[in-house]
């Protein structure tokens, strides 16, 4: 049988300016194509316009308390009992979280259309940190669903 995951978490190195390995794992998602200079450019493009912003405050951890913030606690999972799909509440894996979390940003930095990648990334993350914008949205509506199908949390065994 073969692995369910690659090694890449072992092999990822940190990225040349923030010496952090949660930047080099948000480049390579915002990757497309093969074009990792492009993603890196976009993104520290990105963290320029948020030190202009918010000069007072320290890029990593502006970037680091904005994917902590979207980050979910609880999500559904759909679990089959006797014939009817229940939507079962679970807790989510720190791995998982950081993975949703991710993607949640990347897909609400691509779904604002007819502005610079960099400025939509940068406006997110500002967003995020702050606890407001689409990809919190998208945090708080599983959140709401989870709660909402507590009811069936004993189908989680």
């Amino acid at each position: 049988m073969a692995k369910r995951f690659t090694a890449s978490a072992t092999q990822l190195k940190p990225d040349p300016r923030f010496e952090s390995k949660l930047v080099s794992k948000f480049v390579n998602c915002l990757m497309l194509d093969g074009k990792k200079t492009v993603a890196s450019g976009v993104f520290y493009d990105a963290m320029d316009i948020i030190e202009e912003k918010l000069p007072e405050e320290d890029l990593l951890d502006v970037f680091t308390r904005a994917v902590e913030n979207v980050k979910p606690h609880m999500e559904v999972r759909s679990k089959r009992v006797g014939g009817a799909n229940y939507q079962v509440p679970t807790p989510v894996n720190p791995k998982r979280q950081q993975t949703l979390a991710i993607r949640w940003i990347l897909k609400a930095v691509r779904d604002r259309k007819g502005r610079p990648t960099a400025v939509s990334l940068a406006d997110e993350l500002m967003a995020a940190f702050r606890r407001e914008g689409t990809a919190i949205t998208t945090r708080e509506n599983i959140h709401r669903m989870a709660e909402a199908n507590k009811a069936f949390a004993h189908f989680a065994w």
